[in-house]
C-alpha cells in the first residue's frame, strides 16, 4: 500500500497541538493546545469548528459517555458537562507537574498521565481514573508520560515514555498491569515516540516528536509502514471521520526557532487504514 499524503484538515497555531479523538457522537474531532489551554474541536462535514478556554493547562480532552468531556488538566482531572459547566472530579494539584496525554479504557476508565514542567526523571505517572473519581497508579515514576492505548481484544496496553524511545507492551490485568515488554524502539535521530493509537488490524500507529513522520508497527513489533510529515514535531494520531479511515495527526510548534507554517496545525492522511471507536469516559 502506497503511503498516504498529509493534507491540511485545521490550520492553527498551537503550540503544543496533542491528544485527537474522534468524537462518534458529534461527529468530528476533539484535540487539545496543552500549552494554549484550549480544547479544539473539528467537524470535517461542514468545516465547523469549535475553541473551549480551559484556564489553566490542558493535557488531554476525551468524550464523556452522556455527553461533554473529562479534560485531564495541570491540576487534576476536570468534567465538562454538555451544557459547559465544570467541576473537578479529582483536584489535586502538586506544584510543577501537569497533566499529559489520557486514554479511555474498555471499562470507561480515564488512564491519565502526568509529566513535571522540567521533565525530571520519574516525576511523572500513569493513573487510573474511575468514573466515582477513585484513582489508582498504574505505572509510578515515569518521566513523559505520552501515548496509551489498549489491543482490539483489550488484553494488552501499548504506552509510551517518551525519553525511552520506546513502544512498551503490557498484559491488562484487571486495573493493573503485568509482563512488560518492549515491542519497538525508535533509533537515535528518528524522533522520540509520543502519541499512539491502535488500528483494528492491532497495528500501533506513533507520532514521533522530532521525527517529522508517523510510524506502524505490527503487533509482533515489526516496522511496516512510516509516513513523512512536513512538520518536525508531530505528537498524537487518531483516526476518524467517515468509516474511521483518517488518521489525524496534531502537531506542535514550541521550542522550535523556525518552525514550519504548518507546525501547530491538524493535519489528516485521508484513507490511512482502518480506526476503531473510541471509549468514552463513563462518569
Amino acid at each position: 500500500m502506497s503511503a498516504p499524503r498529509a493534507e491540511v484538515a485545521v490550520r492553527e497555531a498551537a503550540a503544543l497541538g496533542e491528544g485527537p479523538t474522534w468524537d462518534p457522537a458529534g461527529g468530528r474531532l476533539v484535540w487539545v493546545d496543552v500549552l494554549g489551554s484550549r480544547v479544539h474541536t473539528h467537524t470535517p462535514a461542514d468545516g465547523r469548528r469549535g475553541v473551549l478556554l480551559t484556564g489553566q493547562h490542558v493535557g488531554a480532552a476525551k468524550p464523556r459517555a452522556g455527553g461533554g468531556l473529562v479534560v485531564n488538566l495541570r491540576d487534576g482531572i476536570g468534567l465538562y458537562d454538555p451544557d459547559g459547566a465544570f467541576r473537578w472530579l479529582v483536584h489535586a494539584p502538586v506544584p510543577g507537574r501537569r497533566g499529559n496525554d489520557a486514554a479511555v479504557a474498555p471499562d470507561g476508565s480515564l488512564w491519565a498521565g502526568t509529566m513535571r514542567y522540567d521533565e525530571a526523571d520519574g516525576g511523572g505517572a500513569l493513573t487510573r481514573v474511575a468514573p466515582d473519581g477513585t484513582t489508582t497508579t498504574v505505572l509510578p515514576r515515569v518521566t513523559v508520560s505520552n501515548g496509551t492505548d489498549w489491543s482490539p481484544d483489550g488484553r494488552l496496553v501499548y504506552y509510551v515514555d517518551s525519553p525511552t524511545r520506546r513502544v512498551d507492551v503490557l498484559r491488562a490485568d484487571g486495573g493493573h498491569l503485568v509482563e512488560r515488554r518492549t515491542l519497538a524502539t525508535v533509533e537515535p535521530g528518528a524522533g522520540f515516540p509520543d502519541g499512539l493509537t491502535v488500528d483494528a488490524d492491532g497495528c500501533v500507529w506513533v507520532a514521533l516528536w522530532d521525527g517529522a513522520a508517523v510510524r506502524r508497527y505490527t503487533p509482533d513489533g515489526r516496522l511496516d509502514r512510516i509516513v513523512p510529515l512536513p512538520v518536525r514535531r508531530p505528537t498524537a494520531c487518531a483516526f476518524g471521520g467517515p468509516g474511521l479511515r483518517d488518521l489525524y495527526v496534531t502537531t506542535a510548534r514550541t521550542g522550535l526557532a523556525d518552525p514550519h507554517p504548518l507546525s501547530g496545525s491538524l493535519l489528516v492522511l485521508p484513507d490511512a487504514g482502518q480506526g476503531r471507536e473510541a471509549h468514552a469516559f463513563a462518569g
